[in-house]
């Protein structure tokens, strides 16, 4: 997906979970679940806080953007020359709570990290609907 300016790209996923919002803002935010489907990490759901998130490939450094519980969690992902932006927003609805995710900010020369986080987001994705149903 391009941006109007056509200068960086957006991965963009979507999941439907059947869980409320408020187990959702869980697993985004708590560290040990956090690290079951995401990376070992320092995380904390303090705008301004800073973390790194550890993968067996590298590190990415981490800054909380925003932290509105149930609502928006977005944090600053700078990692092998890629400065992104990671955001993700709960809406409740009639079966749990949709949840989109945009990371922002791949530039034209970058297709190696594009195309990571596309196939990578939905390996993480799908983790993260293992924890919450093991959190039953």
């Amino acid at each position: 997906m391009m941006d109007v300016t056509g200068e960086t790209r957006t991965v963009v996923k979507e999941r439907q979970l059947k869980y409320p919002p408020e187990k959702v803002w869980r697993a985004l935010t708590q560290k040990h679940l956090i690290e079951e489907w995401l990376m070992a990490c320092d995380f904390k759901a303090e705008p301004g806080h800073e973390f790194e998130l550890q993968a067996s490939w590298g590190r990415v450094s981490c800054k909380v953007l925003a932290a509105e519980p149930q609502k928006i969690l977005s944090y600053s992902w700078k990692s092998q020359g890629l400065e992104s932006v990671v955001t993700w927003t709960l809406k409740k609805n009639e079966t749990g709570t949709l949840l989109p995710m945009e990371q922002t900010g791949f530039g034209q020369d970058q297709e190696q990290a594009f195309r990571g986080a596309t196939t990578g987001w939905n390996v993480f994705l799908d983790r993260l609907n293992q924890v919450l149903s093991s959190q039953d």
